[in-house]
């Protein structure tokens, strides 16, 4: 289980909203409690991806410490969450990926191994910056026909209304990219012989649908668990998460319901469905493990 923890400002950033106060921290404040009450109740490690200069206020530095202190992983979410980190000249892309990874060493004691790009877009010019950090594993591509077409079909609605979105949609060539962990190439979408290991979005067999918060959250208990057995049998089984998905319209989210699907759905109910995943995955003799042990126990087999 990997979460990413995008705080509530980068949701009105891409919906082209204006940011008001209320809820503002949420995701520090009252989802990462949630998370670890989640992990507590099931016995499992999650792995999170934080923002660096999210962890420049002192009270979600602290909240992030108690989780990595618990056991759970902590991994790079860049410095500043730049939905177009790809478009970026190769310098603020290498300061984007070392930036971040000082920022949650200063506050967890440990230096990232892992990177997940914001929005999951991702180019050789990341790779070539993870690569020469030494960052050994990355997380972010997303070879999901239903996911793209719909970011597609939504970023052009808000362009059509003279909307700017801070999202980007990033190369259709992902949706030729392998569903399974593999080592990237030249170009990324190809199975090659890179140093970074890539443990790819979820989806689900064949058809490739997306195994996420929303799309898990949002089918209720039955469905949940039928997503659970379409990939029992995958050799890793991620399902990635953000703090948002631990969250109700009720943290001070009110003006975000419109725009985010699971805000639609009360939390209660989507945990259970969470909870119902997990348990049918357990249940199946899935182990849960964090996503630095999931790239080391598969690098010599990719």
């Amino acid at each position: 289980m990997s979460i990413d923890l995008d705080e509530v400002h980068h949701y009105f950033a891409i919906h082209a909203l204006t940011a008001s106060a209320g809820g503002a921290h949420a995701v520090y404040d009252a989802a990462l409690q949630r998370i670890a009450s989640f992990a507590s109740a099931h016995d499992i490690p999650v792995t999170l991806f934080a923002v660096g200069e999210d962890l420049d206020r002192p009270a979600s530095g602290d909240a992030l410490r108690a989780l990595s202190a618990a056991g759970h992983a902590v991994e790079n979410h860049s410095f500043h969450h730049r939905y177009d980190l790809t478009q970026l000249p190769r310098t603020q892309i290498d300061e984007e990926i070392a930036r971040g990874a000082e920022a949650i060493a200063r506050v967890t004691g440990r230096t990232p191994t892992g990177f997940r790009a914001p929005g999951y877009t991702i180019d050789d010019a990341v790779f070539d910056a993870l690569e020469e950090q030494g960052v050994a594993w990355d997380s972010s591509v997303f070879p999901c026909p239903t996911y793209y077409g719909a970011k597609a079909a939504v970023l052009a609605v808000q362009r059509a209304r003279n909307l700017r979105s801070a999202a980007i949609l990033g190369s259709p060539r992902v949706l030729l990219a392998p569903a399974r962990p593999y080592r990237p190439g030249y170009p990324w979408w190809k199975r090659g012989d890179r140093s970074v290991v890539e443990l790819p979005i979820q989806v689900t067999p064949w058809a490739r649908l997306p195994v996420i918060g929303t799309s898990v959250g949002g089918v209720g208990e039955t469905g949940a668990r039928l997503l659970a057995l379409a990939c029992r049998g995958e050799p890793l089984v991620q399902l990635e998460l953000h703090g948002m998905d631990f969250l109700d319209a009720s943290d001070g989210l009110e003006a975000l319901r419109a725009h985010q699907p699971e805000l639609h759905t009360p939390v209660e109910a989507r945990m259970a469905a969470l909870s119902a995943f997990v348990e049918t995955l357990t249940r199946a003799g899935k182990r849960f493990v964090r996503l630095d042990e999931a790239a080391e126990a598969l690098e010599r087999s990719v």
